[in-house]
């Protein structure tokens, strides 16, 4: 049976550990949405059909999402800083790969590795866990959790003005620069977590999730150019779903798995992972429509007829926002419970893309929509890991987060597919030129509003009950962190 090694000492941690962990969440974030302002200009670039340029992207998505349970587990067992420098330093190696080729093939392989990366956002949320006290815990992980979306919302802006001004590989050179920087910070300030789990590391389950994590995201992700009705599309969601059936039942009879999925089963921790698909889902609706109606021409009537990089500028704000809403989810959630800050940042979201069906004519209005929706994902982001953290024992932690790390992955994953479609589906044909109608950033909206009142529903039912006595009794040696983790419970 898994359980949490003790006898190692309190470990003393500088001021410096939660900047460090954050900003490598936010450089790791970074690697989804480096690529997003010469997404158009890729088929060119790489000498090859739109739909196989598409794969660069998403070799990135399906790698995050593969990799981050999986580490998570390695980072229970062997070492969280162990495991999280060795993300970055594949991340790196991706970065060099991708950087120093136009071939398509090579371009992919690196791309795939740079995903490994994703997983140091849930292994940073463990090392907090394992390592602050009770007092700074809350903020801390708040912050890490938020860093997914600062990342991916900050590289916009950043990422257009290179690629605009400069060889578009210089992207991957800043890329692998950042995540040395990263490395060094990581091994100066971060001290390993004194948790360690017993047991030994699942291979075959690991094979199984990964396996059907794949072919489940595989056609959600090529659905669009596969054909939704298709045998290939089709038979790999049928392939899916026998995979991970057959995977949990192999998971149910181990003593050691991979994911502990009676655990993972308790009401917090499933209606949590529920709700973090909707979050994960309505997050990207926002980064895939406004950039591109900001840059349409004017010429098509609704087109707004900004640059890249003013574009870029617009979005930044939806991650400064949310980096700033982290203090203020520590105080509501230090009083109220990360359940209703969870559901009061679903809220905020559903406002925010429910006012921007009508605030679409104007640059300034893509300005309010961002800085109305940013608060609401940081507290909707922020309240995740304090849910599932405050319902797992201390020596899951790595396993249980990276598990609601995939799940907005898979949100984030079936967003880009839903919307992908319903704009190729509502598109106009100009000059020979297929355009996005406001139709169809109206409908993409309307439909990320939908997501998150099924998100509320969902939340409205998270148990007010505290999770059983022996998963706060993890750790004895460690009186903060158990306090940390009643005062993270759910309502």
């Amino acid at each position: 049976m898994t359980h949490t090694s003790t006898d190692r000492p309190a470990t003393r941690v500088g001021g410096a550990l939660v900047p460090v962990l954050a900003f490598t969440g936010i450089v790791v974030a970074v690697m989804q949405t480096l690529l997003v302002p010469v997404i158009k200009d890729l088929p060119q670039l790489l000498g090859t059909e739109p739909g196989n340029a598409t794969w660069v992207i998403t070799a990135t998505l399906l790698s995050g999402a593969v990799t981050t349970p999986v580490a998570g587990r390695l980072g229970d067992l062997y070492g969280k800083r162990r495991m999280l420098v060795l993300s970055l330093v594949v991340m790196v190696v991706g970065a060099l790969v991708s950087a120093l080729t136009n071939d398509l093939l090579t371009m992919v392989a690196g791309r795939t590795l740079q995903g490994f990366a994703m997983s140091a956002i849930p292994l940073g949320i463990g090392l907090m866990r394992d390592t602050l006290p009770r007092e700074k815990l809350g903020s801390a992980m708040a912050l890490m959790s938020s860093s997914m979306g600062v990342g991916g919302s900050l590289a916009l802006p950043a990422a257009a003005l290179v690629a605009q001004h400069t060889d578009w590989h210089a992207l991957f050179y800043g890329a692998a620069g950042l995540g040395v920087l990263c490395i060094a910070l990581t091994l100066l300030v971060v001290p390993e977590s004194p948790t360690r789990a017993q047991g030994t590391f699942d291979v075959l389950g690991a094979i199984g999730l990964s396996a059907g994590l794949v072919l489940f995201l595989l056609p959600i992700t090529k659905g669009s150019d596969w054909g939704w009705t298709s045998a290939t599309t089709l038979g790999l969601f049928a392939a899916s779903a026998v995979v991970l059936v057959l995977w949990g039942v192999m998971e149910l009879r181990l003593e050691a798995p991979l994911v502990d999925l009676r655990t993972t089963a308790s009401p917090t921790v499933l209606l949590t992972n529920l709700a973090s698909i909707m979050v994960g889902f309505s997050f990207l609706v926002v980064s895939l429509v406004l950039p591109q109606l900001l840059q349409l021409p004017e010429s098509t009537g609704y087109g707004l007829g900004e640059s890249m990089v003013v574009a870029g500028l617009l979005m930044a704000p939806l991650g400064l926002t949310m980096m700033f809403t982290t203090p203020v989810y520590a105080r509501l959630s230090a009083k109220y419970g990360p359940k209703v800050t969870l559901i009061l940042g679903m809220l905020i979201i559903a406002i925010g893309y429910g006012a921007g069906l009508g605030l679409m004519s104007a640059p300034w209005q893509s300005l309010v929509i961002t800085v109305v929706l940013g608060p609401g994902i940081g507290l909707a982001y922020s309240s995740l890991p304090a849910l599932i953290i405050g319902a797992v024992p201390a020596a899951e932690t790595g396993a249980a987060s990276g598990l609601n790390t995939l799940m907005r992955s898979i949100g984030a994953s079936v967003s880009s597919a839903v919307v992908g479609m319903v704009l190729a589906n509502t598109a106009n044909d100009m000059n020979g030129v297929t355009v996005p109608t406001m139709q169809g950033f109206r409908v993409s909206f309307l439909i990320a509003t939908g997501a998150m009142a099924i998100g509320l529903l969902i939340a409205l039912f998270l148990p007010r009950a505290r999770p059983p006595h022996d998963a706060r009794r993890q750790l004895p040696d460690r009186p903060e962190l158990t306090n940390a983790a009643e005062r993270s419970l759910p309502l």
